[in-house]
């Protein structure tokens, strides 16, 4: 989560928790205690009296707590996942289907550990359980691996092929295809970063902050141009550069969008106020008379370049996290937390397509330069390659 007060939805939002960390720096890991060189044994997950300090009464070391709307939940700072439940002995922390293996649960040792309870071996783990890579899966090529809790967002500069990321510990970081870090990291002293976008001539990116401020950054000099962009009252959660470039649209947990003039950093127009809670996805249409939303509870919205809402495209039983167009902007890609990826008429909001392979939320897609293809990352641990004219997809394991 991206900021103090933020987290995630039922089953599915919860998930998104688990990658919204607070915007504060990695947590020290706990040490086991002697008593606690392993975990409680298989068939122990009963309810009892809390150990640690303060017994149930407090939360455990290393544990927070924090409100999601009207809702209260409980983080594991040392794994980074959340939870709907108060973290007590017994108490089953996850939902089921939530971790990657179906048959595992996630509970808390007397003491105040974290550890994983799996029924297919009856066995009980400290670690995390992770998934298998299947058969036929992508080669991967390198990883490029920050030190920070979570990296929140990624951007690619044409010109040279880096990578540019943005972290859970407020940095931005460039790098090179190889996987070798470019120069030192980039802060702007605005906690987690949850969103970059980069201009069109790769001279320029736009962050978004969990302090509600948009920053604008000289990519070549790594440093910031002018003050932080004010306007937003909650952590920011998207950004988009208009295709000609004269203006930026950010998407909020306060519940706008805002677009600013990036010569000034100043709003262009007043806010738009949404049905969405939070904002999770905004983007221009690649002819620059509009652009669309999507977030936490409304449907996908379309709305004119001077702010006017021209439709509402309904379907997405989950929030919607991700959105894209097609070059002649006649059609609209949307990702969800319902697990699918969904086609629409950008005219009249029909649904054309509904690929459904995922079995976690869908947190990003994109579609490919000759449109053929669609490819979409989850929460299931795959990245999905869709071919448009069949709707088949490969897949490939990110871990």
């Amino acid at each position: 989560m991206l900021s103090e007060a933020s987290g995630s939805s039922t089953s599915a939002s919860r998930r998104d928790g688990q990658q919204q960390a607070p915007a504060n720096s990695p947590a020290p890991v706990a040490l086991p205690r002697p008593s606690e060189k392993e975990p409680p044994p298989y068939g122990a997950q009963h309810r009892q009296d809390a150990l640690w300090e303060g017994g149930n009464d407090a939360l455990p070391p290393l544990w927070q707590q924090f409100q999601v709307l009207d809702r209260t939940e409980y983080q594991d700072d040392t794994l980074i996942m959340p939870s709907r439940n108060r973290p007590l002995p017994g108490v089953r922390l996850d939902d089921p289907g939530e971790l990657v293996d179906p048959e595992c649960e996630w509970h808390i040792s007397p003491f105040g550990r974290s550890y994983f309870v799996n029924h297919n071996t009856r066995t009980t783990s400290w670690k995390k359980p992770k998934p298998e890579r299947p058969a036929g899966s992508l080669k991967l090529e390198c990883i490029m691996e920050d030190r920070s809790d979570c990296i929140w967002s990624l951007a690619y500069l044409k010109a040279s092929c880096n990578v540019m990321s943005a972290s859970s510990d407020g940095s931005i970081r460039q790098w090179k295809r190889d996987g070798e870090p470019v120069g030192k990291s980039w802060d702007g002293g605005g906690g987690a970063v949850g969103s970059i976008a980069v201009h069109l001539d790769d001279t320029t990116v736009v962050s978004g902050s969990a302090d509600g401020r948009l920053r604008l950054w000289n990519i070549k000099e790594g440093s910031m141009i002018g003050d932080p962009w004010e306007g937003h009252d909650a952590a920011v959660r998207c950004l988009d550069w208009s295709p000609d470039a004269r203006e930026i649209a950010s998407g909020s947990e306060d519940g706008t969008i805002r677009r600013w003039n990036p010569d000034t950093g100043q709003q262009i127009a007043p806010p738009i106020e949404t049905s969405d809670g939070w904002v999770f996805a905004v983007k221009y249409s690649p002819q620059g008379d509009k652009f669309i939303s999507g977030g936490w509870h409304g449907p996908i919205c379309i709305w004119s370049r001077d702010g006017k809402l021209l439709k509402e495209i309904n379907g997405h039983d989950n929030i919607v996290t991700s959105l894209c167009w097609s070059k002649d902007g006649a059609h609209i890609f949307s990702g969800s937390f319902d697990c699918t990826i969904r086609k629409w008429g950008a005219i009249d909001g029909k649904k054309l397509v509904v690929l459904r392979g995922h079995t976690n939320n869908v947190r990003s897609i994109c579609l490919t330069p000759n449109e053929c293809y669609i490819v979409s990352a989850s929460n299931d641990c795959l990245v999905r390659i869709w071919d448009l004219k069949t709707n088949i997809n490969g897949l490939m394991n990110i871990l």
